[in-house]
Order: structure tokens, then C-alpha cells, then sequence
């Protein structure tokens, strides 16, 4: 059988996503006093793009 994709073909794929991961962590105080942390996985297009974010809980 014949290979359906080369070596070449893969590497085009993902080059097609411009757009970089980044591991935002915002920390907070909850009811109890304590501070707990959120993390999320954000894609974004430029890293100056995180501070104008909104990440609520």
C-alpha cells in the first residue's frame, strides 16, 4: 500500500495555527478567607493580549 501522507504534510498542518498557548493563573480570596488560584489555557495572538482579558471565576 501506497503512505497517504509524507513527512511534508504534516509539518504544513501545523504550521497553520499562528496563534500560542499560554497558562494563565489568576489568584483570588474565597468566602472563607483562604486564596485559591485559576488556571486556564488560553490561545492567543500576541502575549501583550492576556492583561486586557477578562478571566472571572
Amino acid at each position: 500500500m501506497a503512505k497517504q501522507q509524507t513527512f511534508g504534510d504534516k509539518g504544513k498542518k501545523k504550521a497553520a495555527d499562528s496563534k500560542i498557548s499560554v497558562k494563565v493563573i489568576k489568584a483570588f480570596r474565597s468566602e472563607k478567607g483562604t486564596i485559591k488560584y485559576l488556571e486556564r489555557f488560553v490561545k492567543v495572538d500576541d502575549v501583550g493580549q492576556i492583561e486586557k482579558m477578562d478571566l472571572s471565576r
